[in-house]
């Protein structure tokens, strides 16, 4: 099964729409009205749907690392820090996951960008 994503609010549609373009399963925050969720709500609702959540707010380690220590499981997100990140590299590493990695694999991780 190839992995989804669900993109937080703060990722720039460019990022999206590029991704989309390359076949890849997307869904917003936006797209899902979860514009104004709590950031653990929007993790719970992106491992509802079985999608690994793409966010740049670091907040999330945080939940991340509480729900890894408590047992909680998660889909999986990818973090990738606000500053140093072409769109071009973050499509790539993003796109190289959806290819090579399955949802079994990311769950309950965290994975953090850029890979180089």
């Amino acid at each position: 099964m190839a992995l989804t994503f669900y993109m937080d609010v703060h990722i720039p549609a460019a990022v999206t729409d590029d991704l989309r373009r390359n076949g890849i399963d997307v869904l917003t925050g936006q797209e899902d009205q979860t514009r104004t969720a709590d950031d653990e709500d929007l993790l719970d609702r992106a491992t509802l749907l079985g999608r690994l959540l793409f966010t740049c707010d670091e907040d999330f380690l945080t939940i991340a690392a509480a729900w890894q220590h408590s047992g909680k499981q998660f889909a999986g997100i990818i973090f990738a820090a606000q500053m140093g990140m072409s769109v071009g590299q973050t499509i790539a590493d993003i796109q190289l996951f959806a290819e090579v990695c399955s949802p079994d694999e990311v769950a309950d991780q965290v994975i953090y960008l850029p890979l180089k």
